[in-house]
């Protein structure tokens, strides 16, 4: 009995509790007492966090993260945040908007042929669509005409021993991505052409696509030769780039000095933009460059699917060189980077470092450079170039373009620029279909890349480095990269020339050109003075002289195609205030008389602080026309103001903007003609001063 008892005080060995207790809730960790969970809860489910957010309230628990908001990330750069009331129409929208973005099974699909369709039916449609059907009129879409290139170039074709047009891709037998006309050397014939074709990857064989009219050098594309493993060779390859440099020195340039420069130019005159050209026209023959976009171990590799690199032994009348330009997929990746670094929030204390981090102005400044390889080699040693890349539509067609537009003035104009866009982009077979997502089986994301659109930002540099270079402002450079993916215009759907064709989109479609024409003053830049100082430009390419884009990068409400766009006056019309939104300034109406008539500058005293003594007497020496009237005006002003002239600074720089004054008395990235100032200026700086 007494054992009984002394077990009934003893505690329970087994103690029964609840599955549930096995999986304890977490307290809750509110921000604000008012805030409520926005979801009913599951069973086990506990919120953990709870608090606001900028638009609304944000709820963590053990099992979900309830998401009210769809981030959509656009091609051309936006960033768009929608938020909804619950998770439910979040998801909603988001099966929607994933629906409405998926690739069309065909291309009548894409909005721009229910656009084009609908402006042709305007009568039931309102007044105020008036706008979309001057898009939509039977107006010349193309402005390239191959003959009319040919000839601006002064192509050599009478002769018949330099070059020579070929048919033989009127049908695109030989290369579907390939235009239907094309320029080789006269000596080769289009059996040889053939055979050259079958050497080189997707059949794109050596094409001249432009001429330098001062010396004759040549600018030249194709893909990459076809060695394999094996090291194949072809002897009609070979023979073609080796005619290339003969062509050339049979068709020389038609002057003898760039602009009529003579030898004994002291480079106050200069053809290009950042110095003096004045090279001799050298009528025999000059070895070519080849440049292979990609870094050598990259064409080396390609010879394990096919490809490969011209060999240095096989081509001796060329020079290969090695650009390193980065591919496809690198530049997907950086500019995936950029774009969520560009959406983020304005406070971001690390912006500069990860914008270093994601490489896309190393990018840039890598096609920059290349693109000033080719530009020197043809402008200042007369040499031809040839580009090719691994396929020769994606990094080929950058450097091509780019070079051309450096080169060539006539591109950087409104009607140029159309063309340029036109013959390197759309009839050279740039895939905008795989590359943009414009057309069908266009799925594999691994294609698409924005190399459109890094070629419009390098076209960006250009612009901010030489403002009134370009008849086309910045609005057209935006709209044009808007409506590489907006699917409104035809232009840019499909891979090639063959695709648009067969597609019929010149009779189905609208064109952007219809747009961006040169009679819509909102893309005129009206800055634009063409002038001999800018036939060649030579920009900027290193890393701290490239800008970034910010109304494409980080302006999310820029405007849209509208009626404002196309409301301009269809008549040509001076500029002014009210249509170019620029402040009128007193010099404004002396802009272009400046550039027809150079005002004579001013000449310099010796109270000019900007002098100093011990370098006067030499400047004096320099300037023997007007030295007497500045020896006699300085002691008039030395006189009757009683200077100290050993209180005048020694060196302090000029204020109009120049460097220093050399000991030869000539300005420093001037020239001697600087030294000329006026009597009310001379004394104007000397009130300035106190001694």
């Amino acid at each position: 009995m007494h054992d009984n008892m002394a077990s009934a005080d003893e505690p329970a060995s087994m103690e029964c509790i609840l599955k549930s207790e096995l999986f304890p809730k977490k307290s809750l960790v509110c921000e604000d007492d008012s805030l409520q969970v926005p979801f009913p809860l599951l069973c086990g489910e506990a919120v953990e966090y709870l608090g606001r957010t900028a638009d609304g309230v944000i709820a963590l628990s053990n099992f979900r993260l309830e998401i009210f908001s769809v981030n959509i990330y656009c091609k051309d750069a936006t960033v768009v945040r929608c938020d909804f009331s619950t998770n439910d129409s979040c998801q909603d929208w988001f099966k929607r908007i994933t629906q409405r973005t998926s690739i069309p099974k065909e291309l009548s699909g894409l909005f721009a042929f229910a656009f084009f369709a609908w402006c042709q039916d305007r009568s039931p449609c309102p007044s105020e669509h008036e706008v979309c059907y001057q898009l939509c009129q039977q107006v010349e879409r193309f402005t390239f005409s191959f003959g009319k290139e040919v000839e601006r170039m002064k192509f050599d074709l009478k002769s018949k021993s330099s070059w020579r047009i070929t048919y033989i891709n009127e049908d695109f037998s030989v290369c579907s991505s390939y235009p239907k006309c094309h320029i080789v050397p006269a000596c080769i014939t289009d059996k040889h052409l053939r055979d050259v074709a079958g050497f080189r990857a997707q059949r794109r064989f050596p094409s001249v696509v432009w001429r330098d009219q001062r010396n004759g050098a040549v600018l030249v594309r194709c893909s990459q030769p076809e060695l394999g493993w094996l090291g194949w060779r072809s002897t009609e390859d070979e023979k073609m780039l080796e005619s290339v440099p003969i062509a050339c020195s049979q068709n020389p340039g038609t002057y003898t000095k760039y602009l009529g420069i003579n030898d004994d130019s002291s480079g106050s005159e200069s053809g290009s933009q950042n110095g003096d050209v004045g090279n001799d026209i050298n009528t025999e023959n000059k070895k070519m460059i080849i440049m292979d976009c990609r870094s050598y171990s990259a064409a080396v590799a390609n010879r394990a699917k096919g490809g490969g690199v011209e060999c240095a032994e096989y081509y001796q009348n060329s020079e290969i060189q090695f650009m390193n330009l980065a591919n496809i997929h690198t530049i997907r990746k950086s500019y995936v980077a950029l774009r969520a670094l560009c959406s983020g929030g304005a406070d971001q204390p690390a912006w500069l470092s990860t914008l270093e981090t994601t490489k896309w102005f190393t990018y840039l400044s890598a096609i920059l450079k290349s693109a000033l390889v080719a530009v020197n080699s043809i402008d200042k040693e007369g040499k031809p170039v040839l580009v090719h890349c691994s396929d020769g539509w994606d990094r080929t067609t950058q450097i091509i373009a780019l070079t051309e537009l450096l080169l060539d003035p006539y591109y950087r104009t409104l009607e140029g620029f159309q063309v340029l866009v036109e013959i390197e982009w759309l009839d050279y077979g740039h895939k905008f279909g795989d590359r943009c997502g414009n057309g069908i089986n266009t799925e594999d994301l691994n294609e698409r890349c924005p190399v459109f659109l890094q070629w419009l930002d390098c076209v960006y540099q250009l612009y901010h480095q030489f403002p009134c270079a370009f008849q086309f402002n910045e609005a057209y450079l935006v709209k044009l990269m808007q409506h590489t993916y907006s699917h409104l215009f035809g232009t840019f759907l499909c891979n090639n020339t063959r695709e648009r064709e067969s597609n019929q989109l010149n009779l189905r479609t609208a064109s952007v050109w219809s747009l961006l024409n040169n009679k819509n003053n909102k893309f005129t830049n009206h800055l634009y003075c063409p002038s001999l100082e800018q036939q060649v430009l030579y920009p900027s390419y290193n890393v701290r002289s490239l800008q970034l884009w910010a109304s494409v990068y980080l302006s999310n409400n820029l405007s849209r195609t509208s009626s404002e766009d196309l409301s301009a006056d269809k008549q040509e019309q001076e500029p002014s205030c009210m249509t170019c939104n620029l402040q009128k300034t007193r010099s404004c109406e002396n802009l272009l008389a400046n550039q027809e008539a150079p005002v004579p500058s001013p000449s310099r005293r010796k109270s000019d602080p900007s002098i100093a003594l011990e370098n006067f007497d030499q400047a004096v020496h320099q300037t023997k026309d007007t030295s007497h009237h500045v020896l006699s005006d300085f002691k008039d002003i030395a006189d009757r103001r009683d200077v100290n002239d050993s209180k005048i600074p020694k060196s302090i720089p000029l204020e109009n903007g120049h460097g220093p004054l050399m000991g030869n008395g000539v300005v420093q990235n001037g020239n001697s003609n600087d030294l000329n100032k006026s009597d009310n200026l001379d004394n104007q700086i000397f009130d300035e001063w106190t001694f």
